[in-house]
């Protein structure tokens, strides 16, 4: 992959992690007797944040293997 890519790639999985860790802590009320703070967003957060580690993992191993053959056709 090149360079963009990755850093493309990186900068998407933060994102992902600051969006969940926004969804993951964002209550929504409902309203009856009392208000009532409940976590809709949860569930969403979590697949956020797995997709995001998924995109990591990916530029992770793609800079990893680019820089194996770097150093490599350097010698």
């Amino acid at each position: 992959m090149n360079f963009k890519y990755e850093i493309c790639l990186l900068l998407a999985a933060i994102g992902f992690f600051v969006v969940s860790a926004f969804l993951y802590s964002y209550p929504t009320y409902q309203e009856g007797f009392a208000y009532i703070a409940t976590f809709d967003y949860q569930g969403f957060a979590f697949s956020l944040v797995g997709f995001g580690t998924l995109l990591m993992v990916a530029a992770s191993i793609s800079f990893m293997k680019r820089s194996k053959t770097l150093t490599v056709n350097s010698r």
